[in-house]
């Protein structure tokens, strides 16, 4: 697809329907002059969920679906039937969205899993129709319900990608480079900075027909989780991704400065990123030798699994998948659903439109009180 259509979060109206109120009807027939109360409830109004659907990767479809609203139910009606329920609205998101409120920023829910069904809104009950009060004392109860009204909600809908391997590094660090070695995507590559301007999904093949999902992040700056550069915009996808591979070009003045100011970016943004499993490939190493490499290794990271590569020749390609592959299989390795999802600051996201209209439907202007039933000569119940 295009690079413009990369949506990663919007901005949506949902609403749930309202109840149908219940009817005030009472039985009449020719030869049954005191049928009594026979008023049915209305139906309920339609809920609002959100589904993960694999088949999505990007939240394009929503952009220019604003309005997601979910049908009242119908008014209740005589001989105790009750109203037709509202529709249901199931909005499909690609799995690893995380809901919003968009006044607030609070967390609301996230789906992760394809399948996965979480109701946003519920739609409101349907009254009670007047045939439920009627008793010894009350023979002919000329009321009913009302039915629940609606809820609303405006959401933020952000989409943090599901990847085993996130790649970290500094632009032209050669995170797409190796992606396009090990994997079928095809990232744009250039020497300049900031060439990636959106993530890329890869699926890494691995022996024995197994394989694990790559993602390249947007390169990180020092001060990116301050929003400069586009760190804090594709900062959130690193949060969904299993292991995070660090990539230091061989070039660099100080491979372990240059790894830290990385992890310390991360931490800012997150601090639960610490807990994440992290490996170290030095890139564009086809220039050092056997010497040079080991002097390199001397004053790396303490703790943390390196390898030297070059995607270029191909070299230490296949020792780095080996290692990948190690680090996600083991038995103390951090899980996705660990994951602990924060309150956003919706400052910090711009939208091309701002000013929601929100619809006004007929059937919110409808009369709740309107009673549908005949007269009745209490009298006669005497």
């Amino acid at each position: 697809m295009a690079e413009s259509n990369f949506v990663d979060y919007v901005k949506i109206y949902c609403r749930s329907g309202k109840g149908g109120r219940g009817s005030s009807h009472f039985r009449r027939e020719k030869y049954i002059p005191k049928g009594g109360p026979d008023g049915g409830d209305g139906g309920r109004g339609g809920h609002v969920y959100l589904r993960g659907n694999r088949n999505y990767w990007t939240l394009l479809h929503l952009k220019y679906e604003r309005h997601i609203m979910a049908t009242n139910g119908e008014s209740g009606s005589a001989k105790r039937s009750s109203g037709k329920d509202g529709e249901d609205r199931v909005i499909e998101v690609p799995c690893g969205t995380v809901v919003y409120d968009a006044d607030t920023g609070e967390f609301i829910c996230d789906v992760t899993e394809d399948g996965q069904q979480v109701m946003l809104l519920k739609g409101g009950r349907g009254g009670l129709g007047n045939w439920n009060f009627k008793t010894a004392t009350n023979q002919a109860p000329r009321y009913s319900q009302p039915g629940e009204p609606a809820q609303e909600r405006m959401v933020i809908l952000q989409l943090k990608l599901l990847a085993d391997v996130g790649l970290v590094g500094f632009p032209n660090a050669g995170k797409s480079t190796l992606l396009s070695v090990v994997s079928a995507a095809k990232p744009k590559i250039a020497n300049y900075p900031f060439t990636t301007l959106e993530p890329n999904l890869g699926i890494v093949s691995y022996s024995d027909h197994r394989s694990f999902v790559m993602a390249d992040i947007p390169g990180i700056i020092e001060g990116a989780s301050e929003g400069k550069g586009l760190g804090l915009r594709f900062l959130r996808h690193i949060e969904r991704n299993s292991l995070l591979l660090f990539m230091v070009p061989a070039d660099a003045d100080d491979i372990k400065k240059e790894y830290e100011i990385l992890l310390g970016e991360l931490v800012k943004y997150n601090p639960d990123l610490q807990d994440k499993t992290r490996v170290l490939a030095i890139t564009k190493s086809d220039m050092l030798d056997d010497e040079l490499i080991q002097a390199l290794s001397e004053d790396l990271p303490e703790g943390i699994p390196y390898v030297f590569i070059s995607s270029v020749v191909g070299k230490g390609i296949l020792e780095l998948k080996d290692l990948l592959w190690k680090e996600l299989n083991k038995e103390t390795f951090h899980e996705v659903e660990r994951i602990v999802h924060k309150n956003m600051d919706v400052n910090t996201l711009v939208f091309d439109e701002e000013d929601f209209i929100i619809p006004i439907e007929e059937d919110d202007l409808d009369d709740d009180e309107y009673e549908e039933y005949e007269d009745w000569d209490e009298e006669e119940n005497d």
